[in-house]
């Protein structure tokens, strides 16, 4: 009993619980009014997301020096018969009144306009309005966008009126990002507690959890904050939306395992302080594993060279490490100071049978342990056919057009503008170079393939030269977002880096989708082997093997390519998704194989747990039986909390939650509660190669007698 009153009798001793509610309420006390004003230090400008030694970052940060970076609103006019004398009053008169806006970073001076489709009978117009993107760039672009809106209006009498362009589109895109963590919260809370009801089948004890990981994600939320106020922490919307996710679906889970092993252990002992104490020192290493390779693979994100993806790493490395500080403390201390009448109405007394010895999974186990060589390989051939799914993967970026689940009028207009005027016109190139050679670089983008000749330019409120470097525009003949418009950007850089002695570069909109997928590509070939060495190191010191880490390792990675071939069949005739993001795969392995694994730690720490005192294929069928209900729970809260994310109205958002949440499913109910239960019960005790037990245990799966009446505690 020595050993169970080591650390967890400082979390829920008699006197130790108070103390820890009341450190856990001064801490809440302190963080949580700042927790709120997370959304408001979020940094969604480009620079937050480019990746940082890129082509197009140098550009965009070399721009700042000719004027504040900027975006252009295009405001589209058009009429199918023409436009009307009425109409082209009614535009210039449009054009007088942006011209006057200065709101919200509006440079309306600046304005440029109106420009026709063709002399004579134009059928379309269109006004530039830009817009200063600064550090609040990204919290007024929206109202930006509705003072453009007053003036011009929405159309009528058969004159479309649409509001596209960068501009446009990024206020769509803060429309889509706000509310988020209001929203994911009321989406993953609703989730958890639906979940606890089905699971606990108890009003009150769903409580507890709820309280726990509410607290862990304000003071997550306010740490993050000050690290981004005061520590230089990159958080944009993207981060902060997964944040919110990652807490509750991660804490939950803990919770789920917790309770499991405090019920076991109140069936065996009178004092609740005691039984949380030793379902804390017994089920602590699987908890305490688990999060600690969440937060290592998250942390191994921070080698990116995408922004986005690196700022992602900390973010959720630090809410993961709080919910699993919280999941250990505070909500330990509030089961015991609630006491048993928690678990209303189906309390565990002391002495009580345990039921999970006669349940479903106790039947499924010993089902499997008559054939488990057949039952494996059955299940990974079913995997393995899953995964051919991949094939229809089209992970090469997602245009603006396919970016939302539904069609805001930013994308309206950009269909409208590309019908009537080049189709990057709203989103130009943008050179620097050397102010000896802009001639050369000037000609050398006038006549590449795909560029608009006559569109070169100096653009309204630029200055001409800077620190002996010139800065001009062009615009592109292809959709900026397309395939075709990335070309050209190649072959622009390709034509202007030939120019000797011009240092010239090519950045834009189009030219940071490139730079971006080649980032991603990189981040993919680096990112994805840290991670998989990370967990592996963390199975080999939690179960003291070679042999089953590496089983557990295989069986997630087929899991995870399953998933991922299932979902690329669901986005293309499903849900007519037209293709992913190019960090769509790395970020459903980072989370799959993060947060997949936990549920084979649970699993396989129970049966190693077993295997010490009635061998490896009885321990593996004791395992499942005693893990089974829960992990089953877990995988449904934390793939409902993932699914959340489909509230978004994203696409991004919306196949990554659905990718992560299949793939949670598959680990939950194939992969570990079939696949590696059958790879257990087949190799047997050689499964724990090189220590002892492979060795020690005993080959027909008889149990060995315990050297006490007590059972030896595991990993003493």
């Amino acid at each position: 009993m020595a050993d169970d009153r080591g650390v967890a009798h400082l979390v829920c001793g008699r006197r130790a619980k108070w103390l820890v509610l009341g450190l856990w309420v001064v801490v809440l006390f302190l963080t949580a009014p700042f927790a709120s004003k997370l959304t408001g230090a979020q940094d969604n400008d480009a620079a937050s997301w480019l990746p940082g030694s890129a082509e197009s970052t140098q550009v965009l940060q070399i721009s700042q020096e000719f004027r504040p970076e900027q975006i252009p609103a295009v405001v589209v006019y058009a009429r199918d018969g023409g436009l009307t004398a009425q109409d082209r009053a009614r535009i210039a008169e449009d054009a007088a009144a942006l011209r006057g806006l200065t709101a919200h970073g509006i440079r309306g001076p600046e304005t440029r306009g109106p420009v026709l489709d063709r002399p004579g009978a134009p059928r379309a117009a269109q006004i530039y309005v830009p817009i200063t993107m600064d550090e609040k760039g990204w919290q007024r672009i929206g109202p930006a966008v509705d003072s453009i809106r007053h003036v011009v209006g929405d159309g009528g009498a058969g004159l479309a009126v649409h509001i596209t362009g960068p501009g446009g589109t990024s206020a769509d895109f803060s429309k889509a990002f706000e509310g988020i963590d209001s929203t994911l919260l009321l989406s993953a809370m609703g989730v958890v507690v639906v979940m606890l009801l089905i699971t606990y089948r108890s009003p009150t004890l769903l409580l507890v959890p709820v309280l726990a990981v509410v607290a862990a994600l304000f003071t997550a939320q306010s740490l993050i904050y000050f690290l981004a106020q005061h520590a230089g922490l990159t958080v944009n919307g993207q981060s902060a939306g997964i944040l919110t996710v990652l807490v509750f679906g991660a804490g939950t889970d803990y919770a789920l395992l917790l309770v499991a092993r405090y019920r076991e252990e109140l069936r065996r002992h009178e004092d609740r302080h005691e039984a949380m104490a030793r379902a804390l020192h017994r089920a602590g290493p699987a908890v305490v594993a688990s999060g600690a390779t969440v937060v290592l693979s998250m942390l191994v994100l921070t080698v990116a060279e995408m922004n986005s993806t690196a700022g992602l790493g900390p973010v959720a490395a630090i809410g993961v490490a709080v919910a699993l500080l919280a999941m250990t403390t505070l909500f330990p201390a509030l089961l015991v100071i609630f006491g048993r009448w928690i678990f209303w109405p189906v309390i565990p007394h002391s002495g009580s049978a345990d039921p999970t010895g006669h349940g479903v999974w106790a039947r499924t186990g010993r089902g499997m342990a008559r054939r488990p060589r057949m039952i494996w390989a059955v299940t990974t051939l079913v995997l393995a056919v899953c995964s051919l799914g991949l094939l229809q993967l089209h992970a090469d970026g997602i245009s603006n057009a396919d970016a939302f689940t539904g069609k805001p009028d930013s994308i309206t207009g950009q269909q409208v503008s590309e019908k009537y005027f080049p189709a990057g016109s709203g989103d130009p190139l943008v050179i620097v170079s050397d102010q000896a050679r802009a001639g050369q670089v000037g000609r050398a983008v006038a006549t590449t393939d795909g560029v608009v000749p006559t569109s070169l330019g100096v653009p309204p409120g630029t200055k001409r030269v800077h620190d002996g470097k010139v800065l001009f525009e062009a615009t592109m003949t292809a959709p900026s977002d397309s395939d075709a418009a990335k070309r050209t950007v190649q072959r622009v850089r390709d034509a202007v880096h030939a120019v000797p002695d011009a240092h010239a570069r090519v950045g834009g909109g189009t030219a940071a989708l490139l730079d971006m997928e080649a980032a991603t590509r990189h981040d993919n070939l680096l990112i994805i082997p840290l991670v998989l060495a990370v967990v592996l190191l963390i199975l080999c010191g939690l179960l003291r093997a070679l042999i089953a880490p590496l089983l557990l390792v295989g069986t997630v990675i087929l899991s995870f390519a399953a998933a991922l071939g299932i979902s690329a069949l669901a986005f293309r005739h499903v849900f007519d998704y037209a293709g992913e993001s190019t960090d769509f795969p790395l970020f459903v392995f980072v989370f799959l194989v993060a947060l997949g694994i936990d549920y084979n730690i649970f699993l396989t720490t129970r049966i190693r747990e077993e295997a010490i005192h009635e061998g490896t294929r009885r321990g593996v069928v004791t395992g499942l039986a005693a893990t089974g209900a829960v992990i089953t729970s877990a995988g449904l809260v934390l793939a409902g909390t993932f699914a959340a994310l489909g509230t978004l109205p994203m696409v991004g958002f919306a196949e990554i939650g659905f990718a992560v949440a299949l793939g949670v499913l598959l680990d939950t109910f194939i992969v570990r509660s079939i696949l590696v239960t059958s790879l257990f019960l087949d190799i047997g005790s050689r499964v724990w190669w090189p220590h002892r037990l492979s060795r020690e245990d005993a080959g027909d799966g008889s149990p060995r007698p315990a050297p006490t009446a007590e059972k030896k505690q595991p990993f003493a």
